[in-house]
């Protein structure tokens, strides 16, 4: 996903738009839920530059899919996400390893801008961990898998096993009364 800036490039206040569907990279999700690689991503992006670099704003429109994280069922979404980033036309050479800041700069390498990490950055962290098809979602019997919103009276007898090993002593108790008769 690299744009050609050499028409913005030290040129502060010139301004293009960028519009273009591009096919999403592979693994551009979390483990539930994704843009599928290939699938189509809608960028209507504008290209600003500034005197330190060329500002990227704008709206990625980005086709999701995968799975509820309680029901399991498939999930097909669209998410926008809103982006507005920098890209320094001279990254500071010298930055120290303890600043968290230095993972937040891009930069314009060779007349070129890679919107790809941007784009992870921004996607990824709005993604949810739990995706869920419904928010009323009932999901899975935890023990035996049963639908819970097809079976909503679905109960399992809960057995504390601490006790179990007393579980045979009435038993024990009514076999020895019944032999002493």
């Amino acid at each position: 996903m690299a744009i050609n800036v050499r028409d913005l490039e030290h040129r502060p206040g010139t301004m293009r738009t960028w519009q273009e569907t591009v096919p999403a990279p592979s693994e551009f999700g979390n483990a539930l839920i994704g843009a599928p690689e290939g699938s189509d991503m809608v960028c209507d992006l504008r290209l600003e530059s500034v005197h330190d670099g060329i500002l990227v704003s704008g709206d990625v429109t980005i086709t999701l899919e995968g799975q509820c994280s309680r029901c399991l069922d498939p999930i097909t979404d669209q998410m926008v996400v809103e982006v507005q980033e920098l890209f320094l036309f001279d990254a500071p050479s010298e930055v120290p390893e303890d600043d968290d800041e230095a993972d937040e700069m891009y930069e314009v390498q060779d007349e070129t801008i890679d919107l790809e990490p941007m784009l992870r950055d921004a996607a990824i962290t709005k993604l949810p961990f739990q995706p869920v098809c419904r928010e009323d979602c009932e999901g899975l019997c935890a023990q035996c898998g049963v639908r819970l919103d097809e079976n909503p009276g679905h109960r399992h007898e809960v057995l504390d096993p601490r006790w179990s090993a007393l579980e045979g002593l009435f038993d024990a108790d009514d076999d020895t009364t019944r032999e002493e008769r």
